[in-house]
């Protein structure tokens, strides 16, 4: 239900879209709600209602966008979406340190298993590769940290409400970090809606005379 709620969100936010380099941007509520559905399925393959192989193969799914391709594709929408020359290159360092991360992570999804069990109603996912300090800098720079050197408000605002969000996970379910970090990361994703609905009149951004 969540998925299908957020899918909505998704959908009515990209019909306020108004030009081709607000579409990454605009479209993470729906990638968000897929990321949701998905693990919808994992929950369904852990419980027995499905295959184990179907926990397995969507517990693949959803860390392949969580950690392998969120860390690049979100600091690349926002630098696609920044109004000047002058702010896209402010986030050039993001949209590369989010590439490099995303590499090493995909190359360690595909080396490393990847353990995928349910702990206090959370699910937990944990790969030996990725579960370190230097990864969750990185990721967190480029998923976080981008958001606030935006030159758009909302961008900043939408930084500090997944700020709050992973402070208030880390100290209650540290060890769920990616399952319920990914899933207050999509609920959030309303603000986004609200931007666009409420930005109609301003955009889209003259990004071919500006500076």
């Amino acid at each position: 239900m969540g998925s299908g709620v957020l899918g909505a969100v998704g959908v009515v936010t990209l019909t306020k879209v108004k030009h081709r380099r607000e579409l990454l941007f605009a479209s993470l509520p729906v990638l968000f709600a897929v990321h949701q559905f998905i693990e919808g399925f994992v929950w369904l393959g852990l419980d027995g209602t499905l295959s184990p192989a179907v926990a397995h193969d969507m517990g693949a799914a959803f860390m392949l966008y969580a950690q392998g391709l969120l860390p690049f594709v979100a600091p690349l929408s926002i630098m696609l979406f920044e109004p000047t020359r002058k702010s896209r290159r402010r986030m050039l360092p993001f949209v590369v340190i989010g590439g490099v991360t995303a590499l090493y992570v995909l190359w360690a999804l595909a080396a490393y298993p990847t353990q995928i069990y349910v702990r206090e109603n959370s699910i937990v996912y944990t790969n030996q590769a990725t579960s370190n300090l230097v990864v969750g800098v990185c990721y967190l720079i480029a998923t976080c940290a981008s958001l606030f050197f935006s030159k758009i408000r909302m961008m900043v605002a939408f930084g500090v409400a997944n700020v709050v969000i992973l402070v208030i996970v880390l100290a209650i379910k540290q060890y769920a970090y990616t399952s319920v970090w990914c899933a207050y990361a999509a609920v959030a994703s309303v603000i986004i809606l609200v931007y666009f609905w409420r930005s109609s009149a301003d955009r889209p951004f003259q990004y071919a005379h500006s500076v």
